[in-house]
């Protein structure tokens, strides 16, 4: 794919609404619209006359000002813009995920009334920063969630039509006499694309069928983000991954016609630092199960199943526009987990890139065998400290959902940094224990580990599984399992690929 470019321009003005625009667009409370019995007069919205018609539908219960919901009102002349489109926002605090939300349905009432040209009106609590945001952070917030909104997933249709994209928007700040806000908003603002198209690139990448993307598609998607981006790449194939011992990797993808890939991309902004992350995405192209065969229902989701892949590329196209003074090593063993003559059986024995031996209980518990070898491959590079992400387990979906993204850890402190950053992020992460006890589900008789624990507490175990690679460095495990694919949209999510955890990997590195 080429490099994400949003076509959104912008511009940060502040006092009236004076140039021409498609749709203005302005948050409302329910206490904006509550008219007080003995006041004389009402604060003013945009106009007298369209506030007049905005207060008379909520007086009517047409429009209550609930969280994203969106009241259109025709201007009649009165503005530079034909509507304006009133989205309902919460009284009191302000949190980034509602901030976001705003933003994505203004750019979904965009989209609907095929308005090129965008003015924002920003409340002054929220050019303040609400919460515990800075302007600079509401900027972020708002801009992601109205790029974020208005991305529609491809397609192949013959007769599909390109989705309408809002081509500027010019934010309009009250006047104020604090120092910079309008440099502040801009700066925040293009923080804010770039995290949003690092998003929708995994966004893209993991939509991709799985015919269009093989292992050796997706090293050389990475190839052309490393070429981009001016990095260094390693791409490993079969015969190299053979030769460095990464029978893990091996294992899983020799039952596909589609060899496997180990992929490793260099960024170095602290030469001078011994301090190296260490992020490693699960890239299982597609997964049938292998022998252990997936039931044919759903299994056309799988394309996700190299979500924690994209995650970690997103990551990284944001890093390498940024440039924060930071070392990265990014690990991503891809496969595709296909049943064949050669493809690895329940019962086998194999040897990891560490010496550790496994033994296949399940092969469709394969994901935590290629990260066995990605963990591996990043620590003999030099990473200090390891973030794996990955579509793992079914089993986080039933104690999460698809609401939060499950963690398991060695690490409580750097767990709690990345729980941090997903809040920022607007991305839950829920920690799950590290128990003794777990462990020794993975007990095998034959080698070093099994590759499934049983039933029971299965997210955990198969997060254990990983950690056992990390060598007692700082490690956090990241099941997206649940995040990764949605069934509907929700908020500044579409349908189909999140591309979830990009921008929390991002917040907490850069």
């Amino acid at each position: 794919m080429d490099k994400v470019t949003t076509a959104f321009t912008y511009s940060v003005s502040q006092g009236g609404l004076a140039v021409a625009a498609d749709l203005i667009v302005v948050l409302v409370t329910p206490a904006d619209l509550k008219r007080e019995p003995q006041a004389e007069e009402t604060t003013t919205l945009v106009h007298p006359a369209v506030d007049q018609a905005l207060r008379d539908s909520y007086e009517r219960s047409l429009f209550a000002a609930k969280p994203q919901e969106v009241q259109l009102i025709p201007t009649l002349g009165n503005l530079p813009a034909p509507y304006v489109a009133f989205i309902g926002f919460e009284d009191g605090s302000v949190s980034p995920t509602a901030l976001r939300e705003a933003a994505a349905a203004a750019a979904k009432a965009a989209a609907r009334l095929k308005a090129a040209k965008v003015q924002i009106r920003v409340r002054q609590d929220i050019v303040d920063g609400p919460g515990c945001l800075e302007p600079q952070q509401a900027a972020q917030v708002f801009t992601e969630g109205f790029l974020l909104g208005q991305h529609r997933r491809k397609t192949a249709k013959q007769d599909a039509k390109a989705p309408f994209v809002t081509e500027s928007v010019e934010w309009v700040l009250p006047s104020t006499d604090a120092e910079d806000i309008s440099g502040k908003w801009e700066r925040g603002i293009q923080r804010g694309k770039i995290f949003a198209e690092g998003t929708i690139f995994a966004r893209n990448l993991t939509n991709l069928p799985g015919n269009q993307l093989t292992p050796e598609g997706l090293a050389e998607e990475a190839e052309r983000l490393a070429e981009r981006l001016e990095l260094e790449i390693e791409v490993l194939d079969e015969w190299s991954a053979a030769e460095q011992g990464m029978g893990g990797l091996l294992a899983i993808g020799q039952g596909s016609i589609n060899p496997p890939r180990m992929i490793i991309i260099h960024y170095k902004g602290n030469p001078q630092s011994d301090e190296t992350w260490g992020l490693v995405g699960k890239g299982i192209t597609f997964d049938t199960g292998g022998i252990s065969l997936k039931k044919a229902e759903g299994m056309e989701e799988m394309i996700s199943d190299m979500g924690g892949a994209a995650a970690v590329l997103g990551a990284l196209q944001i890093i390498g526009e940024l440039k924060p003074s930071i070392n990265v090593i990014a690990v991503i063993p891809s496969a595709e987990n296909m049943p064949s003559d050669r493809a690895v059986k329940p019962g086998d024995v194999i040897t990891t890139m560490s010496g550790r031996t496994i033994e296949i209980i399940n092969t469709d518990a394969e994901g935590r065998v290629v990260l066995a070898d990605g963990l591996t491959a990043a620590i003999k590079r030099g990473a200090t400290k390891l973030i794996d992400v990955a579509t793992l387990t079914g089993a986080v979906m039933v104690a999460l959902g698809d609401v939060a993204t499950g963690a398991v850890t060695n690490d409580e402190s750097l767990a709690q940094q990345v729980i941090e950053a997903g809040h920022r992020a607007g991305e839950r992460i829920w920690p799950l224990p590290n128990y003794p006890e777990y462990k020794k589900q993975l007990h095998s008789d034959v080698a070093d580990l099994k590759n499934i624990g049983g039933k029971l507490a299965g997210t955990i175990t198969g997060g254990l599984f990983i950690g056992t690679f990390a060598e007692e460095k700082p490690w956090v495990h990241l099941d997206i399992g649940g995040t990764a694919w949605l069934e509907k949209e929700r908020g500044v999510t579409t349908k189909g690929a999140t591309g979830v955890m990009v921008r929390t990997l991002a917040e907490l590195l850069v």
